[in-house]
């Protein structure tokens, strides 16, 4: 049994209204930073995943696939993108 460390970094799709990045965004002059735009903000997941061998099989695949699209995301309103901590 093998143990690895994944990250899963969610944000919102693209046109979708980014209110939390937009707040931060127009808070920024205040501080005197105006060369920072395009503000977004997401949630970083980290966890650990027991999996047999030394790479995931297709079956542990789908099962974070899974997971990623039903619980850690809105994949109506949210996109993610799955990395294995090395």
């Amino acid at each position: 049994m093998a143990t690895s460390t994944f990250r899963v970094n969610v944000l919102l799709k693209e046109g979708v209204l980014d209110v939390q990045g937009k707040a931060i965004e127009s808070s920024l002059p205040e501080l005197g930073v105006s060369s920072i735009s395009n503000v977004r903000v997401g949630k970083l997941i980290e966890f650990s995943f027991d999996h047999e061998g030394s790479s995931l099989t297709d079956e542990e695949q789908t099962k974070l696939t899974k997971v990623c699209h039903e619980l850690f995301s809105n994949p109506v309103i949210e996109s993610y993108t799955l990395t294995e901590v090395k």
